[in-house]
């Protein structure tokens, strides 16, 4: 049977422009430099502010490429640093000659700077909330009964005070809300909000749940990443 060379040709054409496309929108974290290693079993991987001091420089960690995918690219992060010991990290701007000021974060192309801390230096930001919005929808939830937009990839933190209960709703039928309150001592807290799901059974009887909001309580180092990678609003 007769082929066309020619469209023989713009198939191939066409498949190495998709490899192309993928991988560029691939993203990559690499090793830009490595200074020591640290030989620990911490499973932590907490944002710290290198000024502070008590912090041992490890090395230079550099993220190419967008990923929505955040708990996969916080996995191949986390993978990187342990591979130098690394239980810190810290956000690095790209030299610039531009006027002074901060940098913009660019979600696809950024550094971080990896380290280690001992786990009693970490700082405390006791009774402090972060709220972390979705990555996909625009939401609106109540914060203590006051309504708050949440752009996708943003968050917003709260202090809370002793004795003091705060509230925090999806606003949506069928949708999640929790209680909070002040305590002496009580460690930092992260929670995300997730848009409508609908999932199975958890308890294995027939019938699905349908959630309009969820909120889920994050692990620190997942959400320090997110700290980062999210846009700060008050």
């Amino acid at each position: 049977m007769y082929r066309n060379p020619s469209n023989i040709m713009k198939k191939h054409i066409a498949i190495l422009l998709m490899i192309f496309s993928q991988i560029l929108m691939g993203q990559n974290v690499l090793f830009n430099k490595v200074v020591k290693t640290h030989s620990n079993y911490d499973k932590i991987f907490y944002k710290i502010n290198p000024e502070l001091g008590n912090s041992e420089y490890l090395a230079e960690l550099e993220v190419q490429g967008f990923s929505d995918d955040d708990p996969k690219v916080f996995g191949m992060i986390y993978k990187k640093a342990k591979e130098v010991g690394a239980n810190a990290f810290s956000f690095q701007p790209f030299e610039t000659i531009e006027e002074a000021g901060a940098q913009k974060f660019d979600p696809a192309h950024y550094k971080l700077n990896l380290y280690y801390v001992n786990p009693e230096n970490f700082p405390k930001e006791n009774n402090v909330v972060y709220f972390f919005a979705s990555p996909y929808k625009t939401q609106n939830i109540a914060l203590n009964n006051v309504n708050v937009v949440f752009e996708p990839r943003t968050f917003t933190k709260k202090t809370l005070n002793i004795g003091e209960v705060f509230s925090v709703s999806t606003k949506k039928l069928l949708g999640a809300s929790i209680k909070l309150s002040g305590q002496e001592n009580q460690p930092v807290q992260h929670y995300q909000f997730s848009a409508f799901s609908v999932n199975s059974n958890p308890y294995g009887t027939a019938g699905i749940n349908l959630k309009s909001g969820d909120i889920t309580r994050l692990e620190r180092s997942y959400a320090d990443f997110l700290s980062v990678v999210y846009q700060e609003f008050k």
